[in-house]
């Protein structure tokens, strides 16, 4: 297999998990989104018993439109392109419009990892999935996470992206991590993916740590914007973008009945403009970073701020 195929036209599969990994819900709600734009149907799932402790992550009941109550376990499951049988099955159901269908090369092939961060045996997890994933011709494979970060809300919120694989690197432009430290299910699965010859690329989303209980739908469409960015994919927005124009507000809001937020919110606007100013050079920007980091009482180097720049892996708040 071509290492550095797979991402613009060839069998795609995108990982997104609940927990650890999903900071605002982004990598989630990006990957839901996909899920049902395209209409994809479960291929395969684990067995629930093997890896998830249901007193950390609970069984949830729920009332179906036929108003029937069920039991949904947490799980993992591989979703699809239906296949002609279930496709001949839903025609009588009416078919979205153009206007929200995901096009572009590998649309119809394009695959989905949904799932919960598991408890136990992620080795064997890890493997299990990498596993269905090379049972379905998958030929590259797209991880999605967001971590909380100092990012301010009224900006773009930034995604790195970052390969293990050199080819990969070299022909998309990536960067390799330098993160050190705990992983989450992502950064397993990644690696046991290299080992079996499928290439995969990370994409991290910045959300705000001051409104990390909330969904971001702005980070979803960060995380939307860079994965059309690098596959060519179309993918219809639908409502999102009037849903983070609204979590904007509400976030603008908040700021407005809180001076202390308003003025830390300002610090990182202001570190963020310095950063992003076409005049900015690598020396202004360092000097930027390191203001920013004594008007915290942090150290020069950033150790024990938030600030750290990019990383595979999210960041967590330290305790007060």
């Amino acid at each position: 297999m071509n290492q550095a195929a797979g991402f613009d036209g060839g069998r795609l599969l995108l990982v997104a998990f609940e927990g650890w990994n999903d900071a605002g819900e982004a990598a989630t709600g990006a990957a839901k989104l996909l899920v049902d734009r395209l209409s994809l149907v479960e291929i395969a799932a684990v067995d629930p018993e093997l890896y998830f402790d249901y007193q950390f992550t609970r069984p949830m009941v729920v009332q179906g439109d036929d108003g029937v109550r069920r039991i949904e376990w947490p799980g993992a499951s591989l979703r699809g392109p239906a296949t002609s049988t279930e496709a001949d099955a839903a025609a009588s159901v009416p078919e979205s419009g153009d206007d929200e269908r995901v096009t572009g090369p590998g649309a119809d092939t394009l695959h989905v990892l949904l799932g919960a961060e598991p408890a136990r045996s992620w080795k064997s997890f890890a493997a299990e999935l990498v596993d269905q994933a090379l049972a379905a011709d998958v030929e590259g494979m797209i991880l999605l996470g967001a971590m909380l970060a100092d990012a301010p809300h009224t900006r773009p919120l930034s995604v790195f992206a970052s390969s293990e694989n050199r080819e990969v690197r070299d022909r998309y432009g990536v960067e390799r991590s330098t993160y050190e430290g705990p992983v989450g299910i992502l950064s397993v699965i990644a690696d046991q993916a290299e080992r079996a010859g499928i290439p995969t690329i990370s994409l991290w989303a910045s959300v705000p740590h001051y409104v990390h209980n909330a969904p971001s739908p702005k980070a979803v469409l960060a995380l939307l914007g860079k994965l059309e960015e690098l596959t060519g994919l179309s993918i219809p927005r639908g409502t999102l973008e009037d849903e983070a124009k609204t979590w904007e507000a509400g976030v603008d809001a908040l700021a407005a009945e809180d001076e202390d937020m308003a003025g830390y919110i300002e610090q990182l606007e202001r570190a963020r403009d310095a950063v992003d100013a076409p005049e900015a050079s690598g020396e202004a920007i360092a000097q930027e970073f390191e203001r920013y980091l004594r008007r915290r009482g942090d150290g020069p180097d950033g150790r024990d701020g938030r600030a750290e720049g990019p990383r595979d892996e999210p960041w967590r708040p330290r305790e007060s």
